[in-house]
This record gives structure tokens, sequence and C-alpha cells, in this order.
């Protein structure tokens, strides 16, 4: 009894303050993780660095159905109660900087984390998707996008294949029939953009005019669909760099496709897995190409993974910019003609929405993707046009800068706007 009511204290403590990210400030998640296929499991050690910003008797880690054990704060054991969803650890924190919990766990994740092809003869794959089905599946980590960590991540993985997370590769490690794959990010992110996708891959490599690597990986027998599914990766890269007015904020850029991916693509943080039906000859480029999906991910580079929403409500700033951007750049490739159509088609599918009674808001958490992407792209090129290109950019500029690495609402873009134009923005408030 006594256990539950601490539990219970616990919790509807966390309801009263709220966000977590108020009371703790995780900073750091170090990993060290095997991943067993066909028995479709992971687990290994973790370890988190967190200062405690005010006294609280709880803190919490998301943890999807996982066996979690060893769990030590600052060398000493601690209480904790693992209720299926999250770790509990129960403790009179008080304020304090760089504390270090340590645990193991082990999981079979039943979802953000797919085992693809060890069942029959097709592609052995593993890889993640975390938007919206949480990375906490697969490690115990954070659903709150407000709460960013670095990622220092550690896979081993069977010898015959390659891994790819995000971040710098450090080094591989061999360890019998495994290869341990380490990388690394500097920069902190949210949770969710955190990802790993281990295949049978070769790779080739593009530099930025700005110095970024591009790591564009492919299946083996996919050498000649290598031009025609990546064309014009560099020159949309250069272009969002230079449109955007900011540099590329992170170590680097990956692309790899994978087999039976849920959606078209997913910008994880450095490195961007998409479906592998986007992977096509020069023939098929004619019907079905990813440039729209390539420069769409990258432009969430910028949009979503250096400055991320604070919740649902602000989904537009992530979409709608990155739908917006993606445009940006088929018009560099394609031409103003393509960019107008584009746009017509945009409008014709937002007044069919509407015309069904199905409009919504664009700062309705529930709204439709239609709403998000389509609307939120449209408001971005009215503003632009009612502001003026210099000022347009120079908010964007500022706005990324001002909250890089930081969680953002939509006031924080249009006060930049407003700074930058001078002019009185209240017809472009999104609220209806």
């Amino acid at each position: 009894m006594k256990s539950f009511l601490y539990v219970f204290l616990a919790v509807f403590s966390s309801f009263l303050w709220g966000q977590q990210t108020k009371l703790v400030d995780f900073k750091s998640i170090t990993a060290n993780v095997t991943i067993q296929p066909i028995q479709k499991e992971i687990f290994g050690d973790v370890t988190y660095v967190f200062d405690v910003l005010a006294p609280t008797d709880s803190l919490f880690i998301d943890a999807q159905h996982m066996e979690i054990s060893k769990v030590t704060l600052n060398k000493q054991d601690v209480a904790f109660k693992n209720d299926g969803n999250k770790l509990w650890l129960l403790s009179p924190f008080k304020r304090s900087d760089n504390n270090k919990l340590e645990l193991y766990y082990k999981a079979t994740p039943k979802k953000a984390m797919y085992f693809v092809g060890w069942e029959y003869e097709g592609k052995h794959q593993v890889w993640t998707q975390g938007q919206g089905k949480y990375t906490s599946n697969w490690l115990p980590s954070f659903d709150d996008m407000n709460e960013k960590t670095t990622l220092d991540l550690t896979v081993s993985f069977p010898k015959d294949y390659q891994v790819i997370a995000n971040g710098e590769l450090i080094e591989t490690k061999k360890a019998d029939t495994l290869l341990a794959w380490h990388y690394v990010t500097k920069n902190p992110m949210s949770n969710y953009l955190f990802a790993i996708a281990a295949g049978i891959y070769d790779k080739t490599l593009l530099c930025s005019k700005s110095g970024v690597t591009l790591e564009l990986y492919y299946y083996p027998e996919d050498s000649l669909k290598v031009e025609p599914t990546y064309r014009y990766t560099e020159q949309i890269f250069n272009l969002l760099e230079s449109e955007i007015g900011v540099p590329y904020p992170w170590e680097n850029y990956k692309q790899i496709p994978v087999a039976d991916f849920l959606y078209a693509g997913m910008e994880n943080t450095t490195a961007t897995i998409f479906s592998d039906a986007y992977v096509v000859d020069a023939i098929g480029f004619v019907d079905r190409n990813y440039v729209n999906v390539n420069a769409h991910e990258l432009a969430h580079q910028w949009f979503g993974d250096l400055v991320t929403e604070t919740s649902g409500t602000h989904h537009w700033l992530q979409e709608g910019f990155a739908t917006y951007y993606a445009l940006l750049a088929e018009r560099d490739v394609f031409g103003n003609d393509y960019y107008k159509m584009r746009l017509y088609e945009y409008a014709k599918e937002l007044q069919a929405q509407d015309a069904n009674g199905q409009s919504t808001a664009l700062l309705n958490p529930k709204s439709s993707s239609t709403t998000f992407y389509k609307k939120g792209a449209w408001l971005l090129h009215a503003l632009r046009v009612e502001v003026g290109d210099n000022a347009f950019k120079l908010a964007v500029k500022r706005y990324l800068e001002a909250h890089q690495f930081e969680n953002v609402d939509t006031d924080d873009f249009i006060k930049q706007v407003k700074l930058a134009s001078g002019k009185n923005l209240d017809a472009f408030l999104i609220c209806g």
C-alpha cells in the first residue's frame, strides 16, 4: 500500500506541476545496446545526465513495456517503480547539477522499432520510426518533445550488416559475431528524432558547397538507381542553405531507404529514413521520384529538428515550413511555372476540404495533414508576398538563430516577421 501511495503521489505531483521539463533538465543520453533481430529484441545499458531545477519527490523516464533493472542514481541504489509506461524514480530531489542515472533494460518492441524480412526471404532490416509511435518503445527516453538531449549511441548488431544512426560515426568494433557501431550527436534534439537503420547497404558521398558530407545509402543491387533516386540532392541542399540563411546545423546528412516504411520519409536528425518505393531508375523517375520528399525531409533538419514545436497546436511550424521550402527547392529544379502549379494544386485541395466541411484552423492540434502542410505553406507564401523577400528571409534567419535547439510556438515566428517588416500583421494571425 505504501509503494502504491508513493507512486500515486508521484504521478499526481507530475500532473499538478505539468511538464516535467519545468523541474528537471535531462541533458544527455548515452546508450550501449544490442539488437537481436531474430528474437526481435533490444537490450543494454543507458546513462542519463540531468539537472534538477526545482525540488521534487519524483521524476520519470518514458519506457514502454520494458524490463528495467540495475537502476542507480549517482552510483547509489534508488527507489524506483516501473509501471509499464514510465520508470519512476522516487526520491527527495533537491536543486542540483550533473546528476547521473544508470540503468539496464530489455525490450521486445511492438512498435517504433520494426524487424523486416527476418522471417522470410526478404531484405533483412531493422529500422525505427519515432514520430507518432515514440522512441520510448525501444529506448528508455522522453516522449515530451520539449525535453531535448544529446545522444551517444553504440549499437551492436550482426557483423554482416551496416548500422546507421544519428550523428557522426566515431568507430566500429568487432566482438565475436557482432559489430558495434558508435555514433555521437553534439547538439540536443527531441527524442522522437532518434533513429537506427540496419541492413545491407552501400553508400556514395557528396559534399555541399559549405562542406557538409552527404551520405546517400542504397542496396548493393541498386547501384544503377543511385543517380536517378538522389538526383538534384546537392542542388537541393545548397539551395536550402542559401534560402534559409542559416547553415545546416548538424554533423552530416544521411539518407537511408528501407522496406515497408510507414510513410514517405522521416526527418530523423542527420538521418532521414525513407520508403524504398522511391528508389527508381531513369525511366521510373519521370513517373515517381524522390525530389519533393528529399527536399521536404531535408528542410525539417531546420524546421522540426533545430527548432521544434512546443505542442501539436504549432505543428504547422514544422510541416508548413517543410512543405513550403520543398516547393522552393522544386522551383529551383523545375522552374517557376512548376512552383505556381503546385501552389494551385494545394489551393484546390484546401478548397475541397472546405467544401466538404472539413476545414480546420491552422492552430488546431487535431487539424488534418492538408491543413498543416498545404495551408501552412500557403500562409508562408502569402506572408512573403506581403512583407517582401528581404524582410521574410531576415525574419526566418532571426527566428532560427534565436531559438536553435529549443522549442517554439507560432508567436515566436510571427514576432520576428513583425520586427523585420515593421508591418501590422493582424490579418495573418492564424487562429481561425
